[in-house]
């Protein structure tokens, strides 16, 4: 037992094996020529699950059916448009260098190493940047409509955490273009039958056969059926867990369960304290809300943030003249000014608001304002750029950023740990692939904006395709059909939990336990984490689990459509996930990133990593209490230094 907490104890190292070593520049390319294949006539015979259908599952089962594998795509949505992917509004980042304004493949690799804080795998990131390239002539080939400046060429934009202008984009509806360019891929190869279609199926446990992931265990959610579906390969591509905080931009359907079940089966969970609070979402409004909405970071380019210097001004926002007016993100960081990344920019907002100068209702907002915009660019140029963004601000709010400026503050958004997957993105459980956010590879502690676009599509469209050839390539393996021991016990695991969320038959409804778990995650492990307040989350969190399970109401039965019981499970996996989260922020007595320790900063309040003692991925192993696997990370290429956007 580690004698300074007790919550924890630790384990053996990890180490990823595929990472080539060598040269960086090549180490994709090595890697690709190293690994095994599987010809075109043996490609039939393989089958390959993967569930989700965002962007990164969406285009993996797209590709590998393209490839000539069998492969069974499951969502627990009416149909894969509708995976969240479809809400990310900025864009995609890519090393394309058509502003010549000095991006390249390297600057965007240390820009993300950066950006996340120094607590990715270099080998990772660069093969990231690389594929980058690729991406957008994909896209573009798809039909993709990216916005295009008077040449031709496709437009960019600056996001946050770069001096260069690297983000491609289509209105503010990027991700909803993106999704639809992998489904026609993804409909093009159901219609070919190489790809089985499972809509409104939801992953309730992963199979595991003789140490080897083999299939999932599936509920149909309008007939309520719990069924088995059988492969020589599983992939998850469920997206991140922002959801256990119940408030955040994700969509309300996001959850953990598919990655916590295969985390039960023995997958490692790496980093789930890293979570990303996102600067500029529409502010709470009250408690009837069930989730916020997200506005674009790429307003930030035109918008200016700002609070009243002074605190308690209740006056308009434009009748406050421009000298009483703070626009601190330019006065603190005039290098990046409004473009400095997600966690600087968030933590910024949260401090200003902390000291009695935030706006609106609680004083929980900032100013972005778009008045220099309109008068520099005219109101129609501004309209072409965010006109469906400032719509749809306008019909939450009632009102118009043309004639007032937004505002916005913090919420939860992105979760940058996840499931551990080596270079080849393969979990330790052999046979079991993890792609997209609901990984932990790329992104470090803090994810640059419009990289989880770019991660998901080089995930699910060059890297998975290349590397799963290396495992498949032993296969067939041996068949594995209903009656088997592991499945029937995999079964009744599924079966047992569900019957036991109805007989509770309590008194309080799912989501007044998921607000309250999500109240103690936001107010002890959210924007700024201390060791009493995540002590006092270990504390609240188990009572709080035990008092589920004797109260929780779940209306209704087993058969048929019952989305009471669809959450309740949810809810379930998000309370033992918490408590991860808040053991791994307990442990990591360093700021880095989205994980900011008050006990841990500079003298100007800036995060302060101890690269000594933390200088590592935190693998979790599924254990009363819970095993840490430490994974070195070592920097050969971009020296970690104090971050500064100054």
């Amino acid at each position: 037992m580690h004698s300074a907490k007790g919550f924890y104890t630790v384990g053996e190292p990890i180490i990823d094996e595929k990472s080539p070593a060598g040269p960086i520049e090549t180490r994709w390319d090595r890697r690709r020529f190293g690994a095994k294949l599987v010809n075109p006539a043996n490609k039939r015979k393989l089958t390959v699950i993967v569930v989700g259908t965002g962007l990164a599952g969406g285009s993996a089962a797209a590709t590998l059916g393209e490839l000539g594998y069998n492969v069974k795509s499951f969502c627990y949505q009416d149909s894969p448009r509708r995976a969240h992917s479809i809400a990310a509004q900025g864009g995609i980042n890519a090393a394309k260098n058509y502003r010549n304004d000095g991006d390249s493949v390297y600057r965007l690799f240390y820009d993300t190493v950066k950006g996340g804080d120094f607590r990715a795998r270099e080998s990772n990131v660069y093969r990231l940047a690389q594929i980058s390239v690729e991406i957008i002539d994909q896209c573009v080939a798809q039909g993709v409509p990216f916005a295009r400046e008077y040449g031709g060429l496709l437009d960019t934009r600056s996001f946050g955490g770069a001096q260069v202008s690297r983000t491609f984009y289509a209105r503010g509806q990027t991700g909803q273009q993106l999704l639809l360019g992998a489904y026609q891929a993804l409909a093009r190869q159901i219609a070919a039958g190489r790809v089985e279609m499972h809509p409104r199926t939801e992953m309730l446990d992963l199979i595991v056969v003789d140490g080897r992931a083999r299939g999932i265990v599936v509920r149909d959610l309008v007939t309520g059926g719990v069924s088995t579906h059988f492969a020589d390969a599983v992939v998850l591509a469920t997206g991140g867990y922002g959801n256990a905080f119940y408030l955040s931009t994700n969509a309300k359907g996001c959850n953990t369960t598919a990655i916590w079940r295969a985390h039960r089966r023995g997958a490692l969970m790496a980093n789930p304290c890293y979570t990303q609070i996102h600067p500029t979402c529409i502010p709470v409004s009250g408690e009837h809300q069930s989730k916020l909405t997200l506005m674009s970071e790429s307003l930030r380019n035109d918008g200016r943030v700002w609070v009243p210097k002074q605190g308690g001004d209740s006056r308009a926002a434009n009748d406050i003249p421009e000298g009483e007016r703070d626009y601190y993100l330019e006065r603190t960081y005039p290098s990046f000014g409004n473009l400095v990344p997600r966690d600087i920019a968030s933590r910024a907002a949260k401090h200003v608001c902390d000291e009695g100068r935030g706006v609106g209702p609680g004083g929980l907002g900032v100013y972005l304002d778009f008045a220099d915009a309109i008068r520099r660019l005219g109101r129609a140029a501004v309209e072409a750029k965010y006109g469906n963004l400032f719509e749809m601000y306008q019909r939450i709010t009632g009102e118009a950023p043309y004639e007032v400026p937004m505002r916005i503050y913090p919420a939860v958004h992105y979760t940058m740990g996840g499931l551990w997957v080596d270079y080849d993105l393969r979990s330790t459980v052999p046979g079991l692939f993890v792609i997209g956010e609901a990984n932990f590879s790329d992104h470090g502690a803090n994810r640059l904006g419009a990289s989880a676009l770019m991660q998901g599509l080089a995930d699910g469209y060059f890297v998975l395709p290349n590397t799963i050839g290396d495992y498949l390539a032993d296969g067939p393996f041996e068949t594995v059909d209903s009656a088997h021991p592991e499945v029937t016990a995999a079964v009744s695991e599924v079966v047992d939990r569900i019957t036991a969320l109805l007989l509770v038959n309590g008194d309080r409804t799912v989501d007044s336990f998921h607000r309250e778990l999500g109240h103690i995650m936001w107010e002890h492990c959210g924007m700024e984490r201390t060791e009493e307040g995540l002590r006092k989350a270990l504390k609240l969190i188990p009572a709080l689990r035990e008092e589920f399970w004797r109260r929780v109401k779940v209306p209704g039965g087993g058969e048929g459509l019952n989305q009471s019981l669809e959450k309740a499970g949810r809810v379930a996996d998000f309370f033992e996930l918490a408590e991860l989260m808040c053991v791994d922020a307990l442990h990591r007595k360093e700021s880095c990133g989205g994980h900011f320790r008050a006990e841990s900063q500079s003298p100007d309040g800036e995060a302060l990593r101890d690269d000594a003692e933390f200088s590592y991925v935190a693998a979790w192993e599924y254990a009363q209490p819970p095993v840490l696997h430490r994974e070195q990370l070592t920097f050969e290429h971009v020296e970690p230094t104090q971050r500064s956007y100054k």
